[in-house]
């Protein structure tokens, strides 16, 4: 029987492991998640461990801070142009790969066609936890990059529809399919809409609330997510979907403390990761892996050379991308978590062949993260598909305790054609007691004096009242024609009143 320390002992003995694996896995280009699993494995003799149930609601758990921090951290400029490609991939790249694996499987592992198709709905989504964690350390051009971004961050809730439909399918044969294809679109819907206004909601709290410390601003915005993941839920909708467009909203808007929420968000999601893999790594029995292992590598080689290839080609059949970018995406759709967490399901279901289907999606997911996962950077350079190095500067200034403040530090970037873009900081506009404290050119912090002319991309740091920063949102939002009307404008009734004396 575990003691209390003891159990308090062996948490911070896996985070320890997690992190150190986490660096392993950067210098042998091994995605991290592949380490935190083999920990899992490795504790397995040591510790007995069959809580499905616990495990899917943790494993919920984790992906709810995981699809939030990677919305907050996704760029919509980015993602703008590749948002169509991205969806159809969600939706009829998942539905392909899912029937052409699900094909494979009902031959291979000599199940029921309907059996055969739920196993290739939990593995026919790619897996966020993973594509932001691969592809964040990965120099692959962004187009490419935001594609399989945007496509983890939307695929889930169809993986997740069609699991549970062939669930229901399964335990009631005579299911409506209508009724399958209505209660889509609504869960769809719902997503999308609630996710949008949860947004909305999110940012005007954020933004309006004084809080005693800053710390608690990214408590709130975690609390906003998991709100918005379950109310969703409660009515029927996706609450995955709902929380990656919440987060895309409320990581695009001019957000109070947006470095604390982020890093906060960053250190905590990782946590999440690695205490999840790890809880995966400990679900499964060595033992067991191996006498699925022939059919765990054929249907591994059907998925990633078959199945997720023919589901990328059909669904960019229309796109512009090229041969060599679609054959990019194809090899890129890791699989992690999520396919790990949905195979609970029929587990917790009492499908007769739960087991089979957990241990054979975990030794594909495996296969997949450690094949695929360390392969991308290579492939991409091989391909002339390689982009710039990856990460930007970290910088960021901002007032630690101000909740009872009325001054706050606002981060702006400089937009190209933006109305103080190439003019001095002396011509610029400011409200009463405002201060321009810094400004961050490329890795250049530079002291700003007068004469200093801003320029696009420079991010600049602004010490302002509260109450006038929506003022200096403005200010640095107008574009060049804008401000040159209003100038006209004045100059014109400035001459009018002349006329008139």
């Amino acid at each position: 029987m575990w003691t209390t320390d003891g159990l308090l002992f062996l948490f911070g003995g896996l985070l320890l492991a997690g992190v150190i694996s986490a660096k392993f896995s950067n210098r042998f280009n091994v995605p991290s998640l592949v380490f935190f699993i083999i920990v899992g494995m490795a504790l397995n003799p040591f510790i007995f461990y069959d809580n499905a149930k616990l495990t899917q609601l943790f494993g919920i758990l984790a992906l709810i801070i995981i699809l939030f921090d990677g919305g907050m951290q996704t760029n919509w400029r980015h993602i703008r142009p590749v948002i169509g490609s991205s969806v159809v991939l969600a939706t009829l790249g998942v539905v392909i790969t899912a029937v052409v694996f699900g094909v494979g499987a009902v031959y291979i592992l000599n199940i029921d066609w309907r059996e055969g198709l739920l196993i290739g709905a939990i593995v026919g989504s790619t897996d966020a936890a993973a594509v932001f964690a691969v592809l964040g350390t990965q120099n692959v051009k962004q187009k490419l990059t935001s594609t399989l971004e945007a496509e983890s961050g939307t695929n889930d809730p169809m993986a997740v529809f069609l699991t549970i439909s062939f669930i229901e399918l399964i335990q009631v044969p005579d299911m409506s399919l209508w009724n399958m294809l209505l209660s889509f679109l609504w869960q769809m819907g719902l997503g999308l809409g609630l996710g949008l206004l949860a947004g909305w909601i999110a940012i005007q709290i954020l933004n309006r609330i004084s809080l005693d410390t800053s710390g608690l601003y990214p408590v709130l915005s975690i609390g906003f997510a998991i709100f918005t993941y379950s109310g969703v839920g409660l009515l029927h909708g996706s609450g995955f979907l709902a929380v990656y467009v919440m987060a895309l909203v409320l990581g695009n808007a001019d957000l109070q403390y947006r470095f604390t929420i982020v890093r906060f968000n960053e250190g905590f999601a990782w946590m999440m990761q690695i205490m999840m893999f790890i809880l995966l790594g400990l679900l499964v029995f060595p033992h067991q892996l191996v006498e699925v292992a022939w059919q765990g590598i054929v249907l591994s080689i059907i998925l990633m050379f078959v199945a997720r290839p023919i589901g990328v080609f059909i669904s960019l059949i229309i796109s512009k991308f090229s041969l060599k970018e679609k054959t990019l995406i194809a090899w890129a759709g890791l699989k992690g978590a999520v396919p790990i967490v949905m195979a609970t399901y029929p587990m917790i279901a009492g499908l007769e062949h739960g087991q089979l289907f957990f241990n054979v999606v975990f030794f594909v997911v495996l296969t997949s993260a450690l094949i695929q996962g360390a392969t991308i950077s290579p492939l991409a350079k091989r391909l002339g598909l390689s982009g710039d190095a990856p990460g930007e500067a970290v910088h960021a200034l901002e007032l630690v305790s101000v909740g009872k403040t009325n001054m706050d530090m606002v981060k702006k970037t400089i937009e190209p054609g933006a109305s103080v873009e190439n003019r001095p900081l002396h011509e610029l506009k400011l409200p009463d007691d405002t201060l321009i404290t810094a400004v961050i050119r490329g890795e250049e912090m530079i002291a700003p004096k007068g004469t200093t002319k801003l320029q696009a991309g420079d991010v600049a740091y602004v010490l302002v009242s509260k109450k006038q920063r929506d003022e200096i949102r403005k200010l640095f939002t107008e574009k060049e024609e804008v401000r040159c009307e209003a100038s006209d404008n004045e100059l014109e009734a400035e001459v009018n009143n002349n006329e008139v004396k």
